[in-house]
């Protein structure tokens, strides 16, 4: 039997997500599965969706096609509809079914270092991310985190994701975090270097931190918080498990080799920086 699967997004270049699914295939004999990479942009989501045949059993997806994929599901799960997108799509019977494995990622990466219920919590950051992580807090027992965004009235999306999954959230500025008390944990959404003029003061906190850069790593961030003692977690981690969770709703088996997994994340990521 022959079954695709893909990641869509743009840019779609960098993903690491058919490494990790292809390193899944091969270590679960799955030889007559394929998974690639198109290069895909909310217009034309649609078109790509009505273009496939029986053979496809799944794609995943990244920025930009999160939100218009609830629009062109079948059916939505709860969790997806709840933070206000899908990072995946299984395709069965004919039928979309949208879901996010994103939030799962968020989770398993956390207890995997031992961070499984934080007393509480600073998002920073509040985008799709953000939003998937106020979930993950919520379902991990928290009823309360603070949001630092730049700009709060940009935000009340991001903040009623939250609330639905019935975590009061509470949004400061991001120049107000030095000031902020401090939290168990930390979670970093900003991209790029936005969040290194936050190193020292998260440092200081003592506060465990989960930082959703994976590339380059070390971050500024993870480096000042590991130098100080605390527990850090990369975003290669939540990468890793919520590609896990896809392979799982994709194949219909649990039996997903995360070890298998990780250590061809892990190579491809070295090979990427040179080492």
């Amino acid at each position: 039997m022959t079954s695709r699967a893909a990641v869509l997004g743009s840019p779609i270049a960098h993903s690491l997500s058919p490494v990790l699914h292809r390193a899944a295939y091969a270590a679960m004999g799955l030889d007559g599965w394929s998974y690639d990479a198109f290069e895909c942009g909310e217009d034309g989501l649609a078109g790509f969706l009505d273009g496939l045949g029986p053979e496809w059993a799944g794609l995943s997806l990244t920025m930009p096609l999160k939100r218009v994929a609830l629009k062109l599901a079948d059916t939505v799960t709860d969790l997806a509809a709840g933070v206000g997108g899908a990072n995946t799509l299984v395709l069965r019977d004919g039928r979309r079914h949208a879901d996010n494995t994103d939030v799962y990622g968020i989770e398993a990466a956390l207890a995997e270092a031992g961070v499984a219920a934080p007393a509480s919590a600073l998002v920073l950051g509040g985008g799709a991310t953000a939003a998937s992580a106020l979930a993950a807090l919520a379902r991990m027992g928290l009823t309360g985190a603070t949001l630092a965004v730049r700009s709060p009235e940009r935000t009340a999306d991001t903040a009623a994701v939250g609330e639905r999954f019935g975590l009061a959230v509470r949004v400061e500025t991001l120049d107000r975090v030095p000031e902020l008390p401090p939290s168990a944990l930390v979670v970093n959404t900003l991209p790029g270097a936005a969040a290194d003029a936050f190193a020292e003061p998260v440092a200081a906190s003592g506060a465990a931190l989960f930082d959703v850069v994976y590339a380059p790593w070390p971050t500024p961030l993870a480096e000042a918080a590991t130098a100080a003692g605390a527990t850090v977690v990369g975003g290669f981690a939540m990468l890793l498990h919520q590609a896990v969770r896809q392979v799982t709703l994709m194949t219909g088996r649990d039996d997903v080799p995360v070890a298998a997994m990780r250590a061809a994340g892990e190579a491809e990521l070295a090979r990427r920086a040179g080492g």
